[in-house]
């Protein structure tokens, strides 16, 4: 079983002046997934001190598997989940980053302009989404099938990726 957390960062939304819709659609992806258990769920400020000590405890100290962040992956001044999301991680993982821009922008040209990161720290993969709720369906639904493959490479699984039994092309 996975075990994720789940962590809004919204003004609004932790000072009471706005419901959390992206990050219940994200908690209840991850759940009705099948493999994943929300241990962690909260709502945070837009401050990248506050971010950054949520992502070290959740990974460091909770010791979790999935940390999704929702909202702060655009251009306004007070978007900085990306930064303190890179303050935190050890490596990014670009593809999934890529992957979810892609599926975004088959739906909107904003998508362009999303600044998500996906990195890992230690043995945690921490993946941003973006704060609407479509956009959490769009980014966490194309990168959820990768998860328990990611996942297993960073706790150590050294097996090939790509069959080399006759049954696939290894090369790629």
């Amino acid at each position: 079983m996975i075990r994720a957390g789940v962590l809004t960062l919204s003004d609004k939304g932790a000072a009471g002046e706005r419901e959390d819709l992206s990050g219940r659609i994200a908690y209840e992806i991850l759940e009705d997934s099948g493999g994943v258990e929300v241990v962690c769920y909260e709502v945070i400020p837009d401050e990248r001190d506050m971010i950054v000590s949520k992502l070290i405890d959740w990974c460091d100290n909770k010791s979790l598997d999935l940390v999704v962040t929702t909202g702060g992956t655009g251009l306004s001044p007070r978007d900085v989940t990306p930064e303190a999301t890179m303050d935190v991680i050890d490596k990014r993982v670009p593809g999934m980053e890529e992957a979810m821009r892609m599926e975004s922008l088959s739906k909107t040209p904003h998508a362009m302009i999303s600044r998500a990161v996906v990195g890992v720290r230690g043995k945690s993969l921490i993946i941003n989404l973006p704060g609407s709720p479509g956009g959490v369906k769009d980014c966490l639904g194309v990168v959820m099938v990768a998860i328990p493959h990611a996942l297993e490479k960073i706790a150590g699984d050294t097996t090939e990726c790509a069959p080399t039994d006759g049954q696939g092309d290894a090369s790629r």
